[in-house]
């Protein structure tokens, strides 16, 4: 089966409709062995040092021919998208693009267009689709619920970062992931409730650092919200499938993601928020709105290669930890 790469959140159900494998590049970098080793591939291959690990993680997974053709997301997303895209057409690698709306263009509409061009090149119509999206549909249903367990005590933050950040390939085989995910909740139903001392809620593309949520939750501290990880796994299930990817907050103007984010801080009782942001994003902007707007502490932690926290960032945490624990008391 053909492997479809593509560089964030997409309609997947058209790729698995299209009888192709979907592939989200950045799950393929930073689950490897050695993401360093895509990091030095990209940067040998003249990718600047100072461009985001991300994007060169996706570059060297495309060139090391993990995937037979690229699905690039050039709006909604990361803007070094578009130069990625020609240097994957420089090299004969074939590309398509897809876009989310910005600003203040219908939604609807234009992402109706959007999708429909997609089934056009996987050669499938609504038909075909709509019985994809209905056996997809029972395993966002099942992260729906594993979701509300991380809110009820029973999941942990990683536990629910991984499961929903896998979402968006469902490690290229749904079937599988399925299968997977039901003993998972078989066996969170077998826990006993976990009640933190303090509630946190990670805001932000996915972290980095592979090892951060232990290191919090070693604290006495439940992340009960994943914003961005949430959002990867399209938790809509409206009849209209089009309506999941306007209502999808991601890719827009940062008013929608607010407005998901303050009804999530009241709807799981948080008491703080870690905002990780990405060295050379242009999302780490964003903070100074952030901190304007939520009216509950944050902590903004930068992050730019796969590794473990530093001893600076763990001072950091531990002292916005006591604060959190200090203002509860």
């Amino acid at each position: 089966m053909k492997k479809v790469g593509f560089t964030t959140t997409i309609p997947v159900e058209v790729i698995i409709a299209g009888n192709c494998l979907p592939v989200d590049l950045n799950n393929i970098f930073i689950t490897s062995k050695n993401p360093y080793t895509y990091i030095e591939k990209a940067e040998e291959d003249g990718l600047p040092r100072n461009t985001c690990s991300w994007i060169k993680g996706i570059y060297a997974a495309v060139m090391n021919k993990s995937v037979d053709e690229v699905i690039g997301v050039v709006e909604g997303d990361c803007s070094n998208t578009h130069a990625l895209m020609e240097i994957f057409r420089d090299n004969g690698i074939s590309v398509l693009s897809f876009a989310y709306p910005y600003g203040e263009k219908e939604k609807h509409g234009f992402l109706k267009q959007q999708i429909e061009n997609l089934m056009l090149h996987f050669d499938i119509d609504w038909m075909m689709l709509e019985k994809t999206i209905s056996k997809i549909d029972t395993i966002r249903e099942k992260l729906m619920l594993l979701d509300k367990l991380t809110v009820e005590g029973y999941v942990s933050g990683l536990e629910n970062h991984l499961w929903l950040v896998s979402s968006t390939d469902f490690n290229s085989d749904y079937i599988k992931f399925e299968k997977e995910l039901k003993q998972f909740l078989d066996e969170v139903k077998k826990r006993k409730r976990k009640d933190a001392k303090i509630r946190l809620g990670f805001i932000g593309v996915p972290t980095i650092f592979s090892d951060i949520y232990q290191f919090v939750e070693e604290r006495d501290c439940a992340v009960v919200f994943n914003e961005v990880q949430r959002q990867f796994s399209i938790p809509y299930l409206e009849y209209d499938y089009i309506e999941r990817f306007v209502r999808y907050t991601y890719p827009y103007d940062i008013t929608y993601r607010l407005t998901d984010i303050k009804k999530e801080i009241v709807n799981r009782e948080i008491d703080g928020i870690i905002h990780y942001v990405q060295s050379f994003c242009y999302r780490q902007i964003q903070d100074v709105i952030f901190k304007k707007e939520l009216d509950i502490p944050i902590i903004t932690i930068e992050g730019n290669d796969p590794e473990s926290i530093d001893a600076r960032t763990k001072i950091r945490l531990e002292s916005f930890i006591e604060m959190l624990i200090g203002k509860k008391m």
